[in-house]
């Protein structure tokens, strides 16, 4: 990258494999020089939020996290900047804005007594399998608040995850930097009144499925999904932390406060 006063060397680049995407990516290599992931001191992702997630899941499964500087060549991008040419990409990284995103941890136990692990950038799910509703005690730091939710089953947000899914199941939008977790049931049916909590990010969150024989449960992790739960157990991954880079006049916490007066 010289001649671009680049604050990061060496560069990793990942796309999806849209077209534009695709032609991005060769206008890129034709200006600059990429190394492997492994090697990378940053990663530069093209595509949309979809392609994100994928490379943030990937160096959580590797072990290894570094900032990840996206480009929109999808559809949303609500994790992304946008992309204005091959040019100047090294003094746009030097000005760029650091964001940490902390995943989740979920740890699952099945009806079997089999065991999972992932993390979840977004939320991690609870979702009916089947017509038959889902009943699910929650408990929050060992203590049980909701003895019986009944519905189609219940989620745990990010900040970063709160204008996703949780949104659609009526949530609330979390600033970046708020600390908190998003609990949002979806199509509750009772308790009828109840319509979710925010929580500090320092709390550990237990669902407990009930009556999963008859009314089997599936836990998933953004993408990652276990069926036929037991028990879920979900705490904020600390040594797991991410760093997203964006542009100073598309940071991630202005995004979520804008999407909040959205109409």
């Amino acid at each position: 990258m010289a001649g671009d006063n680049p604050k990061f060397q060496k560069l990793a680049l990942v796309h999806s494999q849209s077209d534009r995407a695709r032609r991005a990516a060769d206008e890129l290599r034709s200006r600059y020089d990429f190394v492997s992931e492994d090697e990378a001191e940053a990663i530069i992702t093209l595509g949309g939020d979809g392609t994100m997630l994928d490379t943030l899941h990937t160096m959580l499964d590797g072990g290894k996290t570094r900032p990840v500087f996206g480009l929109n060549l999808g559809t949303v991008g609500f994790l992304m900047n946008r992309y204005h040419g091959a040019s100047g990409l090294g003094q746009r990284l030097s000005e760029a804005k650091p964001m940490s995103v902390l995943p989740l941890r979920m740890h699952v136990t099945t009806q079997s007594g089999e065991t999972h692990t992932y993390c979840a950038i977004n939320e991690v799910s609870l979702l009916r399998e089947t017509r038959q509703t889902a009943k699910v005690e929650i408990s929050v730091n060992g203590r049980v608040r909701i003895p019986e939710l009944a519905g189609d089953g219940i989620l745990l947000s990010t900040p970063v995850g709160s204008t996703a899914y949780n949104l659609s199941a009526n949530g609330p939008i979390l600033p970046l930097d708020s600390n908190m977790l998003a609990l949002t049931p979806i199509s509750p049916f009772r308790p009828r009144r109840w319509r979710g909590a925010i929580l500090p990010d320092r709390s550990k969150v237990r669902f407990r499925v009930n009556e999963p024989a008859k009314r089997p449960v599936a836990a998933v992790a953004d993408s990652k999904e276990v069926r036929d739960v037991a028990e879920v157990h979900i705490e904020v991954a600390r040594d797991m932390e991410m760093t997203l880079l964006f542009d100073p006049h598309q940071a991630l916490d202005e995004r979520i406060v804008a999407e909040q007066f959205a109409v």
